[in-house]
């Protein structure tokens, strides 16, 4: 991926506010990552429009459904020329095999394992028991399996992860500076902690995005890494 890793989720369904953002960060990240709020306010063309900022693109929208329906809306999306795109490793082995081959070639294909905002109390309370850790290992496993190029995972999963699977690409969100509000994040790890971990790609979003001066908190960050 970029020799910057960071990518900067815009979380915004404000099309104007995520250009002006994007070209504010433009020279001290290495992408955009544009989630559900994005895309449900902004549809393909705001994609297009985004694309004009000059940086790669994470289409994030972890796509869950029966095998042929995620198919068909990634064969939908092979319109728009996005780096990475995802969809739910837990949707199972056969959506992540059709979902691989409806993928737009060129683009990377990841799968979210366990959410950044889930802990073990969390799983516990929808069947799923034990450390999140070895859940995240169990889909990391299914979607090498089916073919996709890696996982989105905390930090805390990516050492184990990127050494098992020196090929993947490993996407980490929940990264938060040294002092930063955590939100609504709970397996969280500062920058500098996740790359040397193994992450490949940073998502980082409100400690940028919500700062006085986003330009600024981006370069600050880059410089710690």
């Amino acid at each position: 991926m970029a020799a910057n890793p960071i990518y900067v989720g815009l979380d915004t369904p404000d099309l104007a506010r995520a250009q002006a953002l994007g070209r504010a960060v433009a020279p001290h990240v290495g992408g955009l990552k544009l989630g559900m709020e994005f895309f449900m306010a902004n549809g393909p063309e705001g994609v297009r429009r985004m694309a004009d900022v000059g940086l790669p693109l994470f289409l994030d929208l972890k796509l869950h459904d029966i095998p042929n329906t995620v198919a068909g809306a990634l064969k939908s999306l092979s319109v728009l020329d996005v780096a990475i795109v995802n969809v739910h490793a837990g949707g199972g082995l056969a959506m992540m095999q059709a979902a691989r081959a409806a993928c737009r070639p060129g683009t990377k294909l990841i799968a979210v394992t366990v959410l950044t905002s889930l802990d073990e109390a969390d799983l516990c309370t929808m069947g799923v028991f034990g450390d999140p850790a070895a859940q995240v290992h169990r889909l990391a496993v299914l979607t090498r399996e089916a073919g996709l190029d890696g996982v989105v995972c905390s930090a805390h999963e990516v050492a184990r992860l990127s050494g098992e699977w020196p090929a993947g690409l490993f996407v980490v969100p929940g990264i938060r500076p040294a002092g930063a509000d955590i939100g609504d994040q709970k397996r969280i790890m500062t920058p500098r902690e996740a790359l040397d971990a193994g992450a490949g790609v940073l998502v980082i979003g409100r400690p940028i995005t919500a700062a006085a001066d986003p330009a600024a908190a981006a370069e600050a960050i880059a410089a710690t890494l």
